[in-house]
């Protein structure tokens, strides 16, 4: 029972990082896009950048954790 619970709390992690890594990606995307129309100076788009490699960073390390915690509770 405890293993099914931890399983449920892994898959959550991992539909979090999904949804932060498509949607991270969508909106520096769209910013690529958007932000020279708007005459946006580059040194505000580099901080976007940096926005979007920062949660890039965060979901490589969460995913390191969920594949952690799985090869702990394989035995």
């Amino acid at each position: 029972m405890d293993q099914d619970k931890t399983e449920d709390v892994l898959a959550k992690k991992g539909r979090i990082v999904a949804l932060v890594i498509a949607g991270s990606m969508l909106l520096w995307i769209l910013a690529q896009w958007i932000a020279p129309m708007l005459g946006v100076p580059g040194r505000f788009v580099f901080l976007f950048d940096f926005a979007v490699l920062a949660a890039l960073i965060w979901s490589m390390v969460v995913t390191y954790q969920i594949w952690r915690a799985r090869q702990d509770t394989k035995g």
